[in-house]
């Protein structure tokens, strides 16, 4: 059984991730971000959201186990900073239903939601550069970047909370990244 294990980086909807995770019949675990790396077994790992940069733990060690990664949120951010992007500071704070428009629809985790979706979204903080060997996958009038993915490296970010239900196609996009898992 595919094991799909959810970082918690103290966000709100975290149980949430899981949930959703173990609903589509997958493996799955709820482990704090200081766990040690050597102790993570999966094949496959969402960094949640969460409150701050501040606060990441052990994440950007998660990235070099070699097992395709899904940032939710914050977890978005940790990829991008991690890996010589940018992230600032967004125009727009705060939760809100947002129209994303996705620009490649042959990517594994989003393209099947296009030509656009609609998405529960905070952007206090958000993506601004993508890191090299990113392609730039989702955007909206709210937040350029709404989305990223590294398909050579199978790293994937969404700016958007996929778990909740004010999000449309949520569901879609843990099937695709258990299909990504599972490759």
């Amino acid at each position: 059984m595919t094991r799909i294990v959810v970082i918690d980086n103290h966000g709100q909807f975290t149980h949430l991730e899981r949930r959703a995770l173990r609903d589509l019949g997958v493996d799955t675990e709820l482990v704090d971000n200081d766990t040690d790396p050597a102790d993570i077994d999966a094949d496959g790992i969402v960094l949640s959201g969460g409150p701050d940069m501040d606060r990441i733990g052990r994440c950007p060690d998660y990235l070099d186990l070699d097992v395709p990664v899904l940032g939710i949120c914050l977890g978005m951010q940790i990829l991008a900073e991690e890996l010589d992007g940018r992230v600032g500071s967004g125009d727009y704070g705060g939760y809100a239903d947002v129209d994303v428009e996705i620009l490649d629809e042959d990517d594994p985790l989003i393209g099947s939601l296009a030509p656009e979706t609609r998405v529960w979204a905070s952007h206090a903080d958000e993506v601004k550069e993508v890191p090299e060997g990113f392609t730039h996958t989702a955007t909206s009038d709210v937040c350029t970047i709404e989305a990223m993915s590294d398909t050579d490296r199978d790293l994937y970010g969404v700016q958007w909370h996929p778990e909740v239900a004010h999000t449309d196609e949520g569901e879609e996009v843990f099937e695709n990244f258990i299909d990504i898992c599972e490759r």
